[in-house]
């Protein structure tokens, strides 16, 4: 049966938009000129749905539109933008393209969940933009209908999926580091269960992996270790990614928000996991067990939160790493102080709930912070952390007293962490769980009912059937998604569609998940410029019939991880390739003293443009750590970038070369890193909305 495409100009939810707000304003854009904008603020009559509409004057105006979907919408979401500046400026990203830009709130009155209906998100979306057409038409005086693209990352990744799938109030999408219907929860429980296994192994991994490594980051693991990180290398998590991990960042990314609900769903499973055989919780020589903490304390002194710093709505929030952060409820300052502590060495204290059990207050659950003990006597400190689904922080420490009973207790968030093990999928186009399935594609795990629903926030599943052209940007490095999900949409684009032809993806080197155009170091770069020349290339494959450019050329590999062609040339994409080398090596052995040549070659795939930028940064020291941290120190604070390099354009056929060198020497023994950062463009003229970035690496071993 054929698929309903949804309308929202017959939905009788959306007949009646309102305008409460129309004037002029200013946008400052990263070149330091300035363009004016119309403002309009309205909502939908009868619907919590609200919309912004930003438009150009009319002599800038190019007939399109830009809409940005948020992954964590909340009652304000729709002027979530407009606080962004520079190059996070979205809103005069748009202006600068020629185009308008909308946001809305999606319909949600609570950024805190509640009940809701997931098609909401993306039906209101549609009708947001038809209602724009409308109004675009009267400001510019025209019967031309605008153009539209839909975008956004993560979580509104599957809403910029559901959109382009599911209606036809868009020309072209660009979602970006997307997941797959089965991505939720199991790509975040994956993730924090790696960071408690290896806890103690990251700075192993990345030795291996870093620049002149061994190239094999299973080499000095203990059994337990090698297993976990193959298990997750498998499921897709890119090994280069614990690099944060290695540094000490320990970020459960949205799992405090995602918890509650898979408590919900699956209640049952929180118990099953300590008590059922084939459950990781039931078998005493398992890691979960060996962390499990169980420990009851008593009250021995409150200390009530500090008053909460209004948010504004407007200073955003709305990316994909920190859009689900306005789900949580802060503790504010909070903390109590208890009589006695767990003991013992290299115990997990993450995810760990503090629930009352007498008292005024029993009953509540609150999650620990920090643990900081008293070096002198027994008990100590612990903070009041960030959480979702748990008690009021404020109400529940009003009603605490010395004497009060706690437990604390890891259960639950130990026992999320397996849950991507129990749910493996039919399909049997979800290859990651391959590793948990007999050569039939038979589950070898103890098995969960599957979600009635996909954890994706829209009520629908991807279904591959696009209904205009779609630029899908994917980060390699992404920790909080897998990159091979992107390789999935694909085939099931071309299954549904019978080919590709309509959609491209390109797969970014050194990229996380971040949609932050400051996010970079000496290990990572952003891909904001590449998602913006994207948007650029969509509309000029559906305004003009220019094609973009091939998608990158790669492999999926039976170890979960997607391989880009090493062939510049037959590669293609978006992202310039740059090779750093010191004496000729990407290790190099030098004395106290002595002068190290660095060369830098870059290669630009074809039609992707030229290089515009070489940045070289080269004192980065590996230092020892009582941590056991993988540890650097630059020689410079405000930028790891010391020098600006001259370098040489010139061609390899139809590739765009460029090439560069630098000297350095060291004065002290020790292990220390180069970094090459590069930036290419389409241009000579650098746009700096759509520098494209990319770096490499080399180890010098100083003696």
């Amino acid at each position: 049966m054929a698929k309903t495409i949804y309308d929202p100009q017959s939905d009788p939810r959306f007949q009646h938009p309102v305008i409460d707000q129309d004037e002029w304003k200013e946008r400052y854009l990263p070149d330091g000129s300035t363009i004016p904008f119309r403002y309009l603020h309205g909502y939908f009559e009868g619907t919590d749905v609200k919309f912004a509409f930003c438009f150009p004057p009319k002599d800038k105006y190019e007939n399109r539109f830009h809409q940005y979907l948020s992954p964590f919408p909340g009652p304000d979401e729709e002027i979530a933008s407009l606080g962004h500046t520079g190059l996070e400026d979205r809103i005069g990203f748009a202006l600068h393209c020629g185009a308008y830009f909308i946001e809305t709130n999606m319909g949600s009155h609570s950024q805190f969940g509640g009940q809701r209906d997931d098609h909401l998100t993306w039906q209101s979306s549609a009708a947001a933009a038809e209602y724009s057409r409308e109004k675009a038409m009267e400001i510019y005086e025209t019967d031309q209908r605008p153009y539209g693209y839909v975008y956004g990352g993560s979580g509104g990744g599957y809403k910029s999926m559901a959109c382009i799938e599911n209606t036809r109030a868009w020309d072209g999408a660009a979602p970006y580091v997307i997941g797959s219907p089965v991505s939720l929860p199991n790509t975040i429980t994956m993730h924090v269960q790696g960071q408690r296994v290896l806890r103690n192994a990251f700075p192993k991994i990345l030795d291996a992996l870093d620049a002149g490594g061994s190239g094999d980051p299973y080499k000095e693991l203990t059994k337990d270790e090698a297993d976990m990180l193959r298990e997750l290398t498998r499921m897709g998590f890119p090994p280069l990614a614990w690099y944060l991990e290695a540094k000490g960042v320990r970020d459960p990314g949205s799992l405090p928000v995602i918890l509650p609900g898979v408590k919900r769903m699956d209640p049952g499973y929180f118990t099953d996991f300590w008590t059922k055989p084939g459950y990781a919780g039931s078998d005493p020589e398992s890691s979960s067990s060996k962390d499990h903490i169980v420990f009851h304390t008593r009250v021995k002194s409150v200390h009530l939160p500090e008053k909460a710093t209004e948010r504004k709505a407007e200073d955003g929030l709305n990316g994909v790493d920190d859009a689900w952060k306005k789900q949580l409820a802060d503790g504010n300052g909070a903390y109590l102080e208890l009589e006695e502590l767990p003991q013992g060495d290299n115990l997990y204290l993450e995810g760990l709930s503090m629930i009352f059990e007498s008292g005024e207050a029993k009953g509540a659950n609150l999650l620990m912070g920090k643990m900081m003990r008293y070096s002198d006597r027994a008990g100590g400190i612990v903070t009041i952390g960030s959480a979702y689904g748990t008690s009021d922080v404020g109400e529940t420490l009003a009603k605490a007293q010395p004497g009060d009973e706690i437990l604390l207790d890891n259960s639950d968030y130990i026992a999320a962490q397996s849950y991507y093990r129990h749910q493996v999928p039919e399909d049997l186009s979800f290859h990651a769980w391959d590793q948990f399935r007999d050569e039939k594609g038979n589950p070898l795990t103890a098995q969960r009912a599957p979600f009635p629903v996909p954890f994706t926030g829209v009520g629908v599943r991807q279904d591959g059937d696009i209904q205009g052209k779609v630029i899908n940007i994917q980060a390699l490095m992404d920790e909080s998604t897998c990159p091979w999900c992107a390789d999935w949409w694909r085939n099931k684009i071309i299954a549904t569609k019978g080919s590709d032809a309509d959609h491209r993806t390109y797969f970014m080197e050194r990229c996380m998940h971040g949609d932050v155009s400051a996010l970079g170091n000496y290990m990572v770069v952003n891909y904001v410029g590449a998602l913006r020349q994207a948007l650029i290339d969509l509309s000029a494959w559906v305004e003009k019939g220019i094609e973009p450019l091939n998608r990158t050329t790669y492999t999926l590999g039976e170890d979960g991880q997607i391989h880009p062609e090493q062939d510049v040339s037959k590669r293609f994409g978006l992202q310039a390739i740059p090779t750093l080398k010191a004496n000729g090596e990407k290790c190099a052995h030098v004395k106290v003293g002595e002068c190290v040549r660095f060369t830098v070659d870059v290669e630009v795939p074809i039609s992707a443009g030229v290089v515009t930028e070489v940045l070289f940064a080269s004192r980065e020291k590996q230092v020892d750590d009582p941590n056991g941290t993988y540890a650097s120190q630059m020689s410079r604070s405000d930028s790891i970038w010391e020098s600006q390099l001259s370098f040489e354009r010139g061609t390899r056929g139809e590739v765009h070369t460029a090439h560069a060198e630098a000297m350095a020497s060291y004065d002290q023994p020790g292990t220390y890193f180069a970094t090459v950062r590069v930036a290419s463009n389409r241009s000579e003229e650098a746009d700096p909305f759509t520098q494209v970035l990319n770096l490499d690496r080399a180890r010098i071993i100083v003696s």
